[in-house]
């Protein structure tokens, strides 16, 4: 079992930077692909970026390529998303996703863990 809990959302004026941070339990964070997907008002959930158990592998969707960066420090059990360059159409829930399986995905019924979420706003 991981439990996962997001922060670092918060409003921001359009062209500005947030960095969000998820934090897991347990002694098995190393073990689990890391994503990151969103969720926009009357908007299904959508994949943002995932990053393999090493670290070694990343993928962004097309939407946030080259604005946004995944992290993550197995020491410290956490996954971070820096987002730069932010876009109005950017404002969502963010929540991090833990994965099990080997093979990274950008689909979000493949993981198994979720945070609750945090609010990212960008004002025009």
């Amino acid at each position: 079992q991981v439990q996962l809990v997001e922060s670092g959302g918060g409003l921001v004026q359009a062209g500005g930077s947030l960095s969000l941070s998820c934090a897991a339990s347990g002694r098995t964070f190393g073990s689990y692909v890391m994503g990151w997907f969103r969720q926009a008002p009357g908007k299904e959930r959508e994949f943002v970026a995932f990053m393999s158990r090493s670290g070694g592998s990343t993928y962004y969707a097309d939407s946030v390529k080259g604005r946004f960066t995944i992290s993550r420090d197995n020491a410290k059990n956490t996954v971070y998303l820096q987002m730069n360059s932010l876009k109005p159409e950017d404002t969502a829930v963010y929540y991090c996703a833990a994965d099990r399986s080997t093979v990274p995905t950008v689909n979000p019924e493949a993981y198994d863990y979720w945070g609750q979420g945090t609010q990212v706003t960008v004002a025009s």
